[in-house]
């Protein structure tokens, strides 16, 4: 996996992933520590992790930005250093970062919590997806953990970074 190869090239690609220190334009989250980070969560934001190379992940990051013009959301990828530091900060396995995690306020959630909990925060009619709680947890992670798994062969896999577009580039850790 190349990380630097859009900076080293001064290529823009079309898609909204930013991966820690490339993004500068505007990007007040991306120079925090950590603990700054998770102040700023609290202050009324929340961070979603994803998996930076999985091309069904920054699909729903572009479909997530799309549908949040209040910018609640702020993202990061799961491979940066600084998303190993906040989920270790929240005591997360080291197994969560195979997955989706949204951090809001002090609490963390993973898997088909963190899907609905975003969901949730959707403008209509993405927000009926909440209607899917009346599944018991492990049904809603056995599907997630099903579709996690086989989420590369399905939908494929990024082998280099994409920079967001320079209007969004301050909601990219």
């Amino acid at each position: 996996m190349r990380l630097s190869c859009c900076v080293a090239s001064g290529r823009r690609q079309g898609s909204f992933d930013c991966h820690p220190g490339i993004c500068t334009a505007g990007n007040v989250l991306g120079n925090m520590h950590v603990s700054q980070i998770v102040g700023a969560v609290q202050a009324g934001t929340a961070i979603i992790l994803y998996d930076g190379v999985c091309n069904l992940c920054s699909g729903a990051v572009r479909f997530i930005v799309k549908r949040d013009p209040g910018g609640y959301f702020r993202f990061a990828q799961l491979q940066s250093e600084r998303s190993h530091r906040l989920l270790e900060q929240h005591g997360l396995a080291a197994d969560e970062r195979t997955t989706i995690v949204l951090i809001e306020g002090a609490a963390a959630f993973s898997q088909s919590e963190a899907v609905l909990r975003i969901a949730r925060r959707l403008r209509p009619p993405w927000l009926a997806l909440v209607c899917l709680r009346v599944f018991p947890r492990w049904v809603r992670d056995a599907v997630y953990a099903l579709v996690s798994r086989h989420r590369y062969r399905w939908f494929g896999r990024k082998a280099v970074c994409e920079l967001p577009p320079e209007n969004l580039c301050s909601r990219f850790l």
